[in-house]
């Protein structure tokens, strides 16, 4: 696969199943995170649609690495 592959994979936008099928949860899971504002998860609405970037997911995780036991 070349960078410019890469780089063009990682703008692809997801529904919100394939985006809760990379998360390991449910779309209706990522609906609550929306609209309670649960979490900071980056989305894209076109008209009624809702997407996902699959770059702003995967630094949606990095964020949320950690290396100790703390959950704070």
């Amino acid at each position: 696969m070349s960078l410019q592959e890469i780089i063009d994979t990682s703008k692809e936008l997801l529904t919100d199943k394939e985006a809760a099928e990379f998360l390991t949860t449910t779309p209706g899971t990522l609906s609550v995170w929306r609209s309670t504002g649960r979490y900071a998860l980056p989305f894209v609405k076109i008209g009624r649609m809702v997407r996902y970037r699959r770059a702003d997911l995967i630094a949606w995780l990095e964020k949320r690495s950690r290396t100790t036991g703390a959950t704070a």
